[in-house]
């Protein structure tokens, strides 16, 4: 028997480099290297990390390398120049849900894993501004300054980086393709990519007390952010980052579901969940790229500088962009919760769903109507003609909201229902959401919206709408599809308990932010 000669022996191929770390070290290049560029040409030398110019730049250098890291350059770039790639060798278990992929559901996970972190961190922070409230001296936060920064932290990650994240990356990537029959999505790399951009955007946002404190909470309010240091950079950069995500989502999403449908599959027979998905990644694709729009306007105001909503242009153009998108957003969130209701309560009902058409024109309108009342939010800078009509549309848009909740109480009706942990999950969600609207509905009244804007009424009527029916039927739909998810069922009466533990810490919360708001505590005071 011969032996192979010694130089001939094939070499052991060496392990790559996990693309987690590898996105970080590219990142941190990717951050040098701009910052290096902007010291080289910016004729108003500061110091190189905190001026405006070199915090923007570096950001766009350590996200690209971040992306190029996490699987851009393997899977995109080197097929794109004819160069052999390994990025088809996935991991196997735990470790392919830290690296780049393709498969919707593997994406989908993704989504909710790092939904569920942004939540955790702003859940935190949620903590430390109670505790902070509960004297009236200043205890953890020692500036006014540092606990307007956690207000806006916290509401910009639950907004963004949960909400959105979790209902229409998360569960609309798993199930929407398995529920129209799609082997694969139509963006598969590019939302493979925009998953990524998710912790870019967290950590951002996290971040940002370390460029300086901002005071403008979540919607980042010009011209008051003109006047706050580089902190706020770091707030319109995180958001871009979440909401290109999010927009691929939706880019993606949409696609699918027109072009990948089964045969036989019209658009009368979709899911009602699938019907969700779709009007919500419509308004994405409709209002993100307008505040994206927007903070970039933002950010060259304060970057280069301009004055698009300084005191010599247009102040209040920038709280009227943010709210043409910030309304809409509202039902991004709450409409995945409705189809939800929809989609569970057949099931457990063991009937058909109750006027499933009405339920489905109900989507649709809401989706249409979510761009016409915006302004209620701002009834204070608004001249009395332009008052009532955004009152009316705010009124007017309960009615096609009740339709789809009146579906699902009409399916419920005289049914047997299987009380098991997914409906219980279910009917507190839509309790919530009761009192949800109904607190809301006084909002839409000028004389009344006057008295409670900016108390803490709507901040109890708010978590009521977005947290009270979001999270809770985030929860049912996870305990609903847990065996899809991960093969596994769950112990029943530990998830009844945990519904009930949660239902009622949620509502001793929040029920008592209207007798604050009724009594006049301002939100954003200290």
């Amino acid at each position: 028997m011969t032996v192979p000669e010694s130089g001939h022996a094939p070499r052991p191929r060496k392990a790559p480099m996990p693309p987690v770390l590898r996105a970080f070290l590219w990142a941190a290049i990717g951050f040098l290297l701009l910052n290096t560029f902007v010291i080289a040409v910016d004729p108003f030398r500061g110091h190189p990390f905190v001026t405006g110019p070199s915090v923007v730049f570096g950001w766009v250098g350590a996200a690209i390398g971040w992306l190029l890291g996490i699987g851009l350059y393997d899977a995109v770039l080197l097929p794109l120049m004819g160069f052999p790639t390994r990025w088809q060798e996935r991991q196997q278990g735990w470790r392919r849900y830290w690296e780049f992929a393709t498969d919707h559901k593997v994406i989908g996970l993704q989504y909710m894993m790092f939904a569920v972190g942004g939540f955790l961190i702003a859940g935190g922070i949620a903590m430390l501004m109670r505790y902070e409230l509960m004297t009236p001296y200043l205890t953890i936060f020692h500036y006014p300054s540092n606990y307007l920064t956690a207000v806006g932290i916290h509401g910009t990650l639950m907004m963004f980086s949960f909400a959105t994240v979790f209902m229409i990356g998360g569960l609309g990537n798993y199930f929407v393709p398995l529920m129209i029959g799609a082997r694969e999505t139509v963006l598969s790399k590019l939302s493979g990519i925009g998953v990524w951009l998710v912790p870019v955007g967290i950590l951002t946002v996290l971040f940002s007390p370390l460029l300086g404190e901002w005071s403008t909470g979540w919607r980042g309010y010009e011209p008051l952010a003109g006047q706050d240091a580089n902190g706020i950079l770091f707030y319109y950069l995180g958001v871009l980052a979440l909401t290109m995500s999010s927009l691929i989502v939706a880019l993606n999403l949409v696609a699918t579901v027109m072009f990948r449908r089964a045969p036989g599959l019209t658009w009368g027979r979709l899911p009602l969940f699938v019907w969700g998905q779709v009007t919500v990644n419509l308004l994405m694709l409709i209002w993100f790229p307008e505040i994206q729009t927007t903070f970039v306007m933002a950010l060259l105001d304060k970057v280069v500088p301009l004055n698009f909503f300084t005191a010599t242009g247009s102040p209040l153009t920038y709280l009227m962009l943010f709210w043409l998108f910030g309304h809409p957003e509202v039902y991004i969130i709450a409409v995945p919760a409705f189809a939800i209701w929809n989609e569970i309560i057949p099931v457990m009902a063991q009937k058909s769903l109750f006027g499933r058409q009405w339920a489905v024109i109900g989507l649709v309108f809401v989706m249409m109507l979510s761009g016409l009342v915006w302004a209620h939010h701002m009834f204070t800078n608004l001249r009395n003609s332009e008052i009532l009509p955004f009152s009316f549309f705010t009124e007017m848009i309960s009615i096609p909201t009740g339709f789809a909740y009146m579906s699902a109480i009409g399916t419920l009706w005289k049914s047997k229902v299987r009380l098991n942990t997914p409906m219980l999950w279910i009917l507190m969600s839509m309790f919530n959401f009761l009192i949800g609207g109904l607190t809301g509905v006084f909002l839409a009244d000028p004389i009344v919206n006057l008295q409670l804007h900016d108390t803490f009424w709507v901040v109890g009527h708010f978590h009521y709408t977005i947290i009270g029916s979001m999270v809770f039927s985030g929860f049912g739909a996870i305990y609903y599809w847990l065996p899809k998810l991960s093969g596994r069922t769950f112990n029943e009466t530990w998830g009844k308990t945990l519904a009930i533990i949660t239902f009622l810490a949620f509502n001793l919360t929040f029920s008592q932010f209207f007798l604050l708001g009724l009594h006049g505590m301002n939100r954003w005071v200290p």
